[in-house]
């Protein structure tokens, strides 16, 4: 049999351990489909002492990671360390500095300096893979370089943080509203202690970067992200929804335009938006991925899974190491840096679609003519309206609209107008209609 790849292992946490137990429990199997061994020579990781689960006693154990990049019994680097710089930057940079193919699952180190990086690797003769790095076990990287090579990607959307989709399904099926169906997300290990990165939709906004990058063959533009997250999303927002037949999902969504000069512009966001009950996405729950790319001649492909955990993660590392282990490699992004096309960030504001709408108002007579007087300058048209529920006098009272199909920027108009409205008693939130 042909000479193993020789692997060195950085981070040993659920996913480093995954990884070595699959290659392990999967040797036969992987060895087959790789045509050579797969085997890990080298591991490094926070604390020796620690108990994983696994035997580590095989490998040599490395205190300063970076040394890793320096061994000439590795030709393969795998970081598991994450952070967007850092030591795990430094290790990618060496490794492919001396000559070493770097597999990830580091979503921020790729989307912050993915271009970097692929151009180095490109310029070594090395591979840069992370499969890991978006969706966890679900194979939508090599699905877009390689599944719909053949095709021009004209959108790509998705469900692409469990945590937040795991929030939203929870308070859907439940009734309960944010911040107690977080505590419990948190309690029972589905969300972070620090939970930003989720709730606001920096995770996911991460991923999506890196999906239109290889879709569009753009260069990477994570700042060019919109980017919204869940925490305002209340049990109201998710019953008015179910009332319209509508479910709310976290959705990160990118696609190409040309301007009035016929210049391309890419739109990339991520929001949470109201979902039609027949859609793929509607079905998604708890912490599952799901990304729909949609080519000229494929038509809508749907790849769905398990987005974190152990297992799914480290089915995709190993899987990138297998491709490494058969010599197939290529361009990270599909194509080389250096033809990647720069394109401007795209302004949502000329997008046309339906927009549910949410106030809190006080109880006050006046206030639903100021609502929908502001509507009208702005030359927005309601096509429903729901006033739940009449509290206290003085209190609070929720006002839901849909509006009919226009443009966003007048949707951003009349919110401009109540802006400062003593009428409103906290922020509207406005949520996009997905057809």
């Amino acid at each position: 049999m042909a000479e193993p790849l020789r692997i060195a292992l950085a981070g040993l946490g659920t996913v480093g351990a995954g990884v070595i137990r699959l290659l392990d429990t999967n040797a036969a199997l992987i060895s087959a489909r790789a045509g050579r061994p797969l085997q890990v020579v080298a591991v490094s990781a926070r604390s020796r002492g620690r108990q994983r689960g696994v035997d580590l006693s095989a490998f040599a154990w490395v205190d300063d990671m970076a040394e890793l990049a320096r061994r000439d019994d590795v030709d393969v680097v795998v970081e598991l360390v994450g952070g967007e710089d850092g030591p795990a930057l430094a290790l990618a940079r060496a490794a492919i500095g001396a000559g070493k193919g770097v597999v990830t699952a580091n979503k921020a180190m790729i989307a912050h300096h993915g271009l970097e990086l692929a151009e180095a690797a490109e310029a070594a003769g090395v591979p840069l893979k992370f499969e890991a790095a978006v969706a966890g076990g679900i194979p939508v990287v090599k699905g877009l370089r390689e599944g719909t090579a053949a095709n021009a990607i004209e959108r790509i959307y998705g469900i692409l943080n469990g945590t937040s989709n795991y929030i939203l399904s929870t308070m859907e099926a439940t009734g309960a509203d944010f911040g107690d169906t977080l505590a419990e997300a948190q309690r029972l290990g589905y969300a972070e202690a620090d939970p930003t990165f989720d709730i606001e939709g920096t995770d996911a906004a991460h991923k999506l970067a890196i999906l239109a990058s290889i879709a569009f063959g753009s260069r990477l533009d994570f700042a060019g992200v919109e980017c919204e997250g869940i925490a305002r999303v209340r049990a109201a927002d998710i019953a008015q929804a179910e009332r319209l037949g509508y479910v709310i999902r976290l959705v990160g969504m990118a696609d190409c335009e040309h301007d009035e000069a016929d210049v391309l512009k890419l739109l990339q966001r991520v929001r949470p938006c109201l979902v039609p009950k027949g859609h793929p996405l509607a079905h998604v729950t708890g912490a599952t991925n799901a990304v729909v790319a949609e080519g000229n001649f494929s038509g809508r492909l749907l790849f769905q899974g398990a987005g974190a955990g152990g297992g799914p993660t480290a089915s995709a590392v190993v899987a990138d190491l297998i491709d490494i282990a058969r010599g197939e490699a290529g361009p990270p992004f599909s194509v080389p840096v250096a033809d990647l096309v720069p394109m401007e960030p795209a302004q949502s504001g000329g997008r046309t679609g339906r927009t549910y709408l949410r106030f809190t108002v006080a109880d006050r007579p006046g206030v639903l003519a100021e609502m929908t007087a502001a509507m009208r300058d702005a030359g927005v048209s309601i096509e429903s309206l729901i006033q739940d529920g009449r509290p206290e006098e003085g209190g609070e009272v929720l006002v839901a609209m849909v509006a009919h199909e226009g443009p966003e920027r007048s949707i951003a108009h009349a919110l401009d107008l109540l802006a400062g409205s003593d009428s409103l008693t906290a922020p509207p939130l406005a949520m996009q209609i997905i057809v």
